[in-house]
């Protein structure tokens, strides 16, 4: 087992030497070199969508059309995406160049980061690896993946892709588990991108300061859903559980607990069940049998769900329906609670399963408050046929993305900025946002040569200086 770990620690050093030197050569890369980077990746996904569809599937059950949406499609829309879009993001880019600096011009220069480390989440292992990859390549960097180890299969099928793709001083991959990460970890990388939960978060950034290595954090938290008297239930609700329940609800993004409006929470209790059986279960066989229900990716974290579920029924919860476990299948039934309190730890952990909290407010105000006394959120979804009552939302609730009668479709809009803010993540991500996250905007300034605006006041300060200091500080 040393000898591994030995080995192991050599072969991260080697790749990661080859990296840095390689970075340079990328350093100077034109667009269509990078474009060209990015059309194998494509192609390696298109000539293998089968072996990703079982690999995934081997991994979580998950139904082959939800791994086209929520895995493939976020990878191949955001190479497309790069592909049309970078040689504008690659030009410099001018600015504005003020009276007192009358004579010099002044831009925004682009350059890669460098040699960068991608370490990627097991809830949606191959396109939360290949997502920032896309990013990386565009932006002209090397890149270090780790796949999670908790999804042994893609995380294997991410490996044998980049090495049949890309050169290991362009992009490579290591296998394994903490100490592997912790090893990557030890490199001073120029950038580290991180999907994760807030606590290893936390673990990513004091590392990172080691090196003083900036850091995109992808991180997550408590989803709120806000559901006021003028909605359209029978919309929300079926909006909800699509999301929730995506992915057997293992997703950042999806609605964590929902706060509704007490005239409407019958109603929408009605709704949700109906839509949990419309959608897994329309032939009232029971959603074990269903094919479309993906399962929890392992013992350990459904054992996790299943105890937030006990401690908020033995605190007083109600499940209003569902409950039922499988652990030998690593089944978690969809399941939907009210009665919650906040003496209940579902009330604090993020859920990332199939259990959806139901609780109740007499006013829009009392909702605000509640959701602005815990840590901001990755998303906050609102509800509401009334505009003004979601602009308000909006104006005093802070949350990585807010989105009006739907959930989690931000995700995939390659022209927003994905991420949050503090508890729930640092820097954004995607698109042009994915771009700068693995870049370095550098300022740069020519001067002309000979007389410029600010020779007149340079020493010594005589009068005439001084006076234009004055008429600087008066009037600039």
């Amino acid at each position: 087992m040393e000898i591994t770990v030995e080995i192991t620690a050599s072969l991260i050093d080697q790749v990661f030497t080859a990296q840095k030197k390689q970075s340079l050569i990328m350093r100077q890369s034109t667009a269509n070199q990078r474009i060209a980077l990015l059309n194998k990746l494509m192609n390696w996904i298109k000539s293998n969508m089968e072996d990703i569809n079982r690999a995934i599937h081997a991994d979580f059950k998950k139904p082959y059309p939800e791994i086209s949406i929520t895995e493939i499609y976020p990878v191949t829309s955001e190479i497309k995406h790069a592909i049309k879009h970078l040689d504008a993001w690659m030009r410099p880019k001018k600015v504005h160049t003020p009276i007192t600096m009358l004579g010099s011009e002044s831009y925004i220069h682009y350059e890669p980061k460098g040699t960068c480390l991608i370490i990627a989440p097991w809830n949606y292992p191959f396109g939360l690896a290949l997502g920032p990859l896309v990013s990386a390549l565009a932006a002209g960097c090397t890149a270090i993946i780790k796949p999670s180890e908790m999804t042994p299969h893609t995380s294997a099928l991410v490996r044998r892709l980049v090495e049949e793709t890309f050169d290991r001083s362009q992009v490579a991959v290591f296998e394994g588990d903490v100490d592997v990460a912790q090893k990557l970890l030890a490199k001073p990388f120029d950038h580290i991108f991180f999907t994760g939960s807030p606590s290893v978060g936390k673990i990513i950034m004091k590392a990172a300061a080691e090196h003083l290595s900036s850091v995109t954090l992808e991180l997550g938290g408590k989803s709120p859903v806000i559901i006021d008297s003028k909605t359209d239930i029978k919309d929300a609700a079926e909006k909800i559980i699509a999301t929730k329940l995506l992915n057997c609800g293992q997703t950042c993004v999806a609605p964590d607990y929902i706060l509704v409006h007490a005239a409407v929470k019958e109603a929408l209790l009605h709704e949700l069940k109906e839509n949990i059986q419309k959608m897994y279960d329309p032939k009232n066989k029971g959603v074990e049998k269903s094919k479309d229900y993906t399962r929890i990716v392992n013992g350990k974290h459904l054992k996790r769900i299943k105890h937030l579920l006990s401690d908020a029924e033995m605190k007083g919860a109600q499940i209003y329906w569902g409950g039922y476990v499988n652990e030998e299948d690593n089944f978690f039934e969809p399941t939907i609670l009210s009665g919650l309190s906040e003496e209940m730890d579902i009330m604090h952990e993020e859920i990332f399963g199939p259990v959806l909290p139901v609780i109740t407010y007499a006013d829009l105000e009392e909702a605000i408050n509640y959701i602005n006394l815990k840590p901001k959120p990755l998303a906050l979804y609102v509800f509401s046929k009334d505009n003004e009552m979601i602009k308000r939302v909006i104006r005093e609730t802070t949350s990585g993305a807010t989105v009006a009668n739907d959930c989690a479709l931000h995700f995939l809009q390659n022209e927003l900025p994905f991420g949050g803010v503090n508890n729930s993540g640092v820097g954004k991500a995607h698109g042009h946002f994915g771009f700068l996250a693995f870049s370095n905007e550098k300022a740069v300034m020519k001067q002309r040569i000979g007389l410029t605006a600010v020779k007149p006041i340079y020493p010594p300060y005589g009068i005439k200086s001084k006076k234009i200091i004055e008429s600087l500080l008066k009037w600039f």
